[in-house]
């Protein structure tokens, strides 16, 4: 079983990046179990979204900045190339952040030191690791959230209080409650995975000999059972990916928010309010857990950018080529990483930092699922294997949800 897992499995994982870990976290702790249906809600959306990516990446042999330039246009593809790398530069450095920011917790020595180290390997990983050995490593890393997991067991849980904030969303109409709620569902369905489990579909055909394609833009024959699988890797990674999320809220509600920390300023504040509570071993999983899924999520957001960027300008493209068979490509990810590092020489508060990245992310992810759920169900793109009608309408239903959240977050902005 564990095998047969690929791409879908690698994007739920690389959804719980450390953006999502802090905005959950802040979720948790500013409302307790309150936002805990949110996990459930999206769980649909998150399938339903991405099987569409996974569909249009397996049928077409295309990345989705590609198929968006091919049967839409230029101007359009461009504009959402540009909404990613707003949100996933962003999103790079926070991330690097707070990894620096946790090793600097457990080994000492300067945040910059790591922050420089973290980003060197982070670039050297993908450039230099091939990609089937590559894939294998992201896909163990994303087991590193299983921590929270453990720490969720090792508190006190309410679990009657949790079964109803589960079943009963609750929304409040201010501006704290809307901003962290668009950041839930921004750290959730993130415009990167779009791009990411697009293009991770071809590279698995790639890799594949018996797909008998060589690069990107060529397709081959596609059979009903490898829709079918597609299918099954991504609910699996969907599902993986909201338990995780399920369990962070949890637990920083039954220590943080139940003990009076409401605010969450620093990533050292968010290590060591478990600390006291659930002993050194909470605390080191917790550090250690954000290293682990932050090595993992960053090549995923520097690679989705490079992917579309790849897309865009024609340039050879993925990560089961070397280095002088895709130097644009493997160009992008370095410079997205060191940008993205660079965000921290400039004092950025690293747990602000992860919030407004998943915000940004929330407000971006609402133009690029309109073209998703359009492209998906387009007999030009996808032939015969067209949405079926129960992922289409969660599909709409999650567009105008996010929509509307969005408005009404906006709204609250300008009449505070």
């Amino acid at each position: 079983m564990l095998k047969r897992v690929g791409p879908g499995f690698i994007t739920g994982a690389a959804d719980d990046d450390p953006s999502g870990v802090a905005t959950y976290s802040i979720a948790g702790a500013q409302y307790g179990y309150k936002m805990s249906w949110m996990s459930l809600f999206l769980l649909p959306a998150m399938i339903s979204i991405q099987e569409m990516c996974g569909r249009i990446g397996l049928v077409t042999g295309s990345g989705l900045a590609a198929v968006i330039k091919k049967f839409y246009s230029v101007k359009l593809m461009w504009f959402a190339v540009s909404l990613l790398a707003v949100a996933n530069v962003i999103n790079i450095g926070a991330d690097l952040g707070i990894i620096a920011a946790s090793l600097q917790m457990l080994f000492g020595l300067p945040f910059h030191f790591w922050l420089i180290v973290t980003a060197v390997l982070i670039v050297w990983m993908e450039i230099a690791v091939t990609y089937k050995k590559y894939a294998r490593v992201l896909k163990w890393l994303g087991l590193s959230l299983l921590v929270y997991v453990i720490t969720a067991f090792m508190v006190k849980q309410n679990w009657g209080e949790i079964a109803f904030m589960i079943l009963v969303p609750h929304i409040d109409f201010n501006l704290g409650y809307l901003m962290t709620m668009v950041g839930f569902m921004g750290t959730t369905i993130s415009p990167y995975l779009f791009f990411w489990q697009t293009s991770e579909e071809v590279e698995e055909k790639i890799t594949d000999v018996r797909s008998q394609i060589s690069d990107f833009g060529q397709k081959t024959k596609v059979w009903p059972s490898d829709v079918k699988r597609m299918r099954w890797d991504t609910k699996i990674g969907m599902l993986f990916s909201n338990l995780m999320t399920f369990f962070i809220v949890l637990t920083t509600a039954a220590t943080l928010h139940k003990n009076g920390v409401f605010n969450i300023s620093t990533p050292q504040e968010a290590a060591l309010a478990l600390k006291p509570l659930a002993g050194d071993f909470a605390y080191l999983l917790f550090a250690f857990g954000m290293i682990g899924i932050g090595l993992q999520s960053i090549p995923v957001l520097a690679g989705s950018l490079a992917y579309a960027v790849a897309d865009g300008l024609g340039i050879p493209e993925g990560l089961s080529k070397k280095f002088h068979q895709a130097r644009g490509f493997y160009i992008v990810i370095a410079l997205a990483t060191l940008v993205g590092a660079g965000m921290n020489m400039v004092g950025v508060n690293t747990m602000q930092a992860l919030y407004v990245a998943a915000v940004v992310n929330g407000v971006i992810a609402v133009p690029l699922i309109f073209i998703i759920i359009k492209l998906a169900d387009d007999n030009r793109v996808v032939g015969d294997f067209k949405t079926q009608k129960r992922y289409k309408l969660i599909a709409w239903i999650t567009f105008v949800f996010m929509a509307l959240s969005v408005l009404f977050m906006l709204g609250s902005l300008l009449f505070k």
